[in-house]
């Protein structure tokens, strides 16, 4: 086959496979459009999980009447103007691809009115390469984008959209991700014909401390704490979960870069260093974090969608985040007092409303015990069978032949024998080997669980109502996710 130029309709479609690969991938770029132009309210409506409509309304600047069907053109954008302008880039989008490429595979109509015009101005899309004129329309300052019919025209890209449940809880997460980046913005989302966010504009503390409770719960807010520091031209600010609210999975994870929200390898490794010596493993933590610094210091002209980024000095930006949420992670430990002073020089450390009550407030120091006081040995050896019996699950490969304290010859536990208490948490045991610190606490949730196990699979496990009802806070996917799980949250005694 010849080599030849590709049709313009063409180009655009396959910029589409890059840029738009489900509804949710269309809104994000509509909702960087409107925040590039310095919108301060956006209404979001979608009909049928962004498949069958959806349209963005922003109170931003507006295009002008001569430049709609230039922003409908390939590679055409007021973003950037030159290699300089690229290296420093500011703003959230600057290809000039996103309009065309969606465009390209449905059914479009953009409206908008600049400042100073005295009506606004609409065109049409129709999944061709040509464009009509525009046509006058009355609308307010700003501009409206609606999408319908996403891939109309490319039958086998629609073959791989979900449910309706499910590319709806994607256009939802790409809602929150945003409104987590501009607390100076309002977002309003509806969803066939529903309100299911309204996100006021939140420009002091409390209300800051708001929205992040409403997009990463309640139990998130009462568990975070307020960070901030800044050196070697680097800024860190943000919340970041104590250790004891820590996930099964990083879907509490945010980190926003100059704005942007990014997963960058660097940061990653970064966090998880910072946590390694006070999450167990497979969890993961949570956090809501932005990284500031030159913008000639990261590239984020790095993947079409702009989620990765690129750091000039990688280095220097790990180790920033590695000691500042270390020294931070440090201050919440258990026994530690609450964090009201900085805990690190130049930073400052402040708990949201409530923060005092949640699981993860630090356990009250009680008094220990001598050993050889009366009726004392036998609570040691009831912790002592606690954790000797998590032990035995987790660490089998330990030595099991050793004396206990008293001398007797029997044969000691894994763990074996508890000497001693700490602090109210921690019991001192010895064995063969030597000393064993255990976390009672922890010791008793494992074996609550394994003997939960071991019910499940004998089809045996023990429920009975509760006197009063235990409300749990969850996340929209959180509750869908239960619904749809119910019959194994049944036979789980829930």
């Amino acid at each position: 086959m010849p080599i030849r130029k590709l049709p313009p309709q063409l180009v655009n479609q396959i910029a589409a496979g890059e840029v738009v690969e489900r509804p949710s991938s269309v809104l994000k770029e509509l909702l960087e459009n409107s925040l590039d132009a310095g919108a301060t309210r956006i209404a979001i409506d979608v009909q049928q999980g962004g498949i069958k409509r959806l349209r963005v309304v922003d109170n931003g600047t507006g295009i002008p009447r001569d430049e709609l069907n230039l922003a409908l053109s390939r590679h055409a954008t007021s973003k950037v103007g030159s290699l300089e302008e690229l290296e420093r880039v500011v703003s959230l989008g600057f290809r000039g691809e996103a309009l065309p490429s969606i465009a390209s595979v449905s059914r479009l109509k953009l409206a908008s009115r600049a400042a100073g015009e005295p009506n606004g101005w609409s065109v049409r899309g129709d999944g061709g390469e040509q464009f009509a004129e525009p046509v006058p329309l009355s609308h307010p300052m700003g501009t409206t984008v609606e999408v319908c019919d996403l891939f109309f025209n490319v039958p086998a890209r629609r073959k791989f959209l979900r449910t309706e449940r499910t590319e709806f809880s994607h256009l939802h997460t790409v809602v929150h991700r945003l409104a987590l980046s501009r607390f100076d913005v309002a977002f309003e989302l509806s969803h066939n014909q529903k309100a299911v966010d309204q996100l006021r504009e939140a420009a002091g503390p409390a209300s800051r401390e708001a929205r992040i409770a409403a997009v990463c719960g309640r139990q998130f807010a009462e568990n975070a704490v307020y960070l901030e520091q800044a050196g070697a031209g680097l800024r860190l600010w943000g919340w970041v979960a104590r250790p004891t609210f820590s996930r099964s999975q990083a879907d509490l994870q945010h980190f926003y870069v100059n704005g942007r929200s990014v997963r960058d390898k660097v940061v990653t490794h970064a966090v998880r260093q910072a946590y390694s010596d006070v999450l167990y493993h497979g969890r993961h933590p949570a956090f809501v974090l932005y990284l500031e610094l030159d913008p000639t210091g990261v590239d984020a002209n790095v993947h079409p969608s702009k989620h990765e980024v690129r750091f000039r000095d990688s280095r220097l930006v790990h180790d920033f985040l590695f000691h500042t949420l270390k020294q931070a992670i440090a201050a919440l430990g258990p026994g530690a007092p609450a964090p009201a002073a900085p805990a690190v020089a130049g930073a400052e450390f402040r708990g949201p409303p409530g923060a005092g009550a949640g699981p993860g407030t630090s356990r009250p120091v009680q008094q220990g015990l001598p050993v050889g006081q009366a009726g004392v040995r036998e609570q040691l050896h009831s912790y002592g069978a606690m954790a000797r019996a998590a032990q035995e699950i987790q660490e089998a490969d330990l030595c099991s032949g050793a004396a206990g304290p008293e001398g007797e010859g029997a044969t000691a536990p894994p763990l074996g024998y508890a000497v001693a208490q700490l602090h109210g948490v921690y019991v001192l045991a010895q064995n063969a080997r030597g000393l064993v610190v255990v976390d009672m606490h922890a010791a008793h949730e494992r074996v609550t669980y394994e003997r939960l196990k071991a019910a499940w699979s004998s089809g045996a496990v023990a429920t009975q109502p509760l006197l009063v009802p235990l409300t749990v806070t969850m996340s929209r996917r959180e509750a869908e996710a239960a619904e749809r799980r119910r019959g194994q949250l049944a036979e789980l005694g829930l």
